[in-house]
């Protein structure tokens, strides 16, 4: 097979990792890849955005397969666009990606299909918006409707802070036009878990469970982020609850949508809160967590070229996914100043002491190459994954990693995978 990724963060240095151990696979391009991808896959000089051109270049080399890691080209049609050229991909359409690129569109399915999730309103004056913040009352929660880089999303004690966050989606304009529709909802109590599965559109297949670490800095403190670190599996989410999020949340949105001649395909992604009535949902993701990502497929001992063939080829049913025993701990490198404002092009020190890592992998996010170094080139840098007997001894291998890699500004938590090892002890 030869196959395109196109992304160029943690992500999709893990996807590259992975598809390049299948047998199956003989050449891998990367658009536009990293410092780290680029060791594993060629590098192409397309933007992610650049439908054309990504469908242009799938033609001319005769490309099997095509994986989009991040949410924007998936939103924008990508998957479409290559189906009308006769090139497969692993994904959703841009119906399905609806999910993930509307706020109120998932919400709305949700109501539909009875899946369980916060009460909600959608709103496009901010005015209204103010005043159904004042009838519901604060905590409250307020979203940009549209991708926000995972950073759309303001947590509200107060009906002040709630019309602050109003006037810096659809007034300041702060996430752009996601915020051209905003919504307001429930702010759920509880323990958060990301549940991701594989579906062609009739099979839906759970991958194991995880759990991301949202806030900028320990004990989820601060601004939120794309993630700054991961674990998997997630010890809160038990079998018993695994199988009612099937039962009562996954399967159901894929039925909801095919009712809607929407064939769902690719990875769908619950973020979930496990509150005291069970499952709720708190948004849907069309694509990979990042950085859960690195954190699964350190853990998948498949193939994972042969599972994303069979997914966009509607094959689905009947494959079966293995996992290794062990959990995996990923923990995010970021650069000053994270998620705010930060400086690139800072020289990172200590990759090589951990090329040859048994236990682990550094997965590049921000990074570029320079006059022959690796340097930052992103808000997350790295994403230093490792496998233990335990999260506390997974965690454990992943900081030693961490402590050998330095560049001015760099910050991490220390905390990742917390919950998991408070349960161990």
């Amino acid at each position: 097979m030869k196959i395109l990724v196109l992304g160029g963060g943690g992500r999709e240095h893990a996807l590259v990792w992975k598809l390049r151990q299948s047998p199956l696979v003989d050449r891998i391009w990367c658009a536009p890849g990293n410092a780290g991808i680029d060791e594993l896959a060629e590098p192409v000089a397309i933007d992610v955005t650049d439908l054309p051109g990504i469908v242009a270049f799938a033609r001319e080399h005769q490309v099997d397969l095509v994986v989009p890691g991040p949410e924007l080209p998936l939103t924008l049609g990508v998957i479409d666009a290559l189906r009308d050229a006769g090139v497969r991909g692993f994904g959703p359409t841009r119906a399905a990606a609806q999910l993930e690129g509307s706020k109120t569109f998932a919400k709305e399915l949700m109501r539909r299909a009875k899946v369980p999730t916060g009460f909600f309103s959608s709103f496009t004056d901010p005015d209204e918006a103010v005043r159904y913040v004042h009838e519901v009352g604060a905590p409250i929660v307020v979203k940009a409707d549209g991708l926000a880089a995972g950073k759309g999303v303001l947590l509200c004690e107060t009906a002040a802070e709630a019309e602050k966050a109003i006037d810096e989606i659809m007034r300041w304009r702060t996430f752009g036009a996601a915020g051209d529709r905003l919504v307001i909802e429930e702010l759920l109590a509880g323990e958060e878990v990301s549940f991701m599965a594989l579906t062609d559109g009739a099979t839906v297949l759970p991958l194991a469970s995880s759990q991301d670490h949202k806030r900028a800095f320990d004990g989820d403190a601060g601004p939120n982020t794309g993630g700054m670190g991961a674990y998997s599996p997630a010890p809160v989410l038990t079998p018993a609850l695994h199988d009612r999020i099937m039962r009562e949340i996954m399967e159901p949105v894929v039925r909801a949508l095919a009712e809607r001649k929407i064939v769902y395909t690719g990875v769908l992604y619950a973020g979930l809160m496990i509150t005291a009535e069970g499952p709720k949902v708190l948004e849907f993701n069309c694509r990979f967590g990042d950085p859960e990502c690195q954190a699964l497929l350190m853990r998948f001992a498949g193939d994972l070229a042969a599972v994303m063939d069979a997914v966009a080829r509607g094959a689905l049913a009947g494959t079966t996914l293995d996992w290794d025993p062990r959990p995996a701990v990923c923990v995010v490198l970021a650069a000053g100043g994270y998620p705010g404002n930060y400086e690139r092009g800072k020289p990172i020190r200590g990759l090589e002491a951990l090329r040859d890592w048994r236990d682990g992998m550094v997965f590049h996010a921000g990074t570029a190459r320079r006059d022959g170094e690796v340097v930052t080139n992103g808000g997350r840098v790295l994403g230093v994954t490792a496998l233990g007997r335990d999260v506390t001894a997974a965690a454990a291998a992943a900081y030693r990693a961490v402590d050998q890699i330095t560049w001015d500004g760099m910050h991490c938590r220390r905390d990742i995978g917390h919950r998991a090892m408070e349960r161990e002890r």
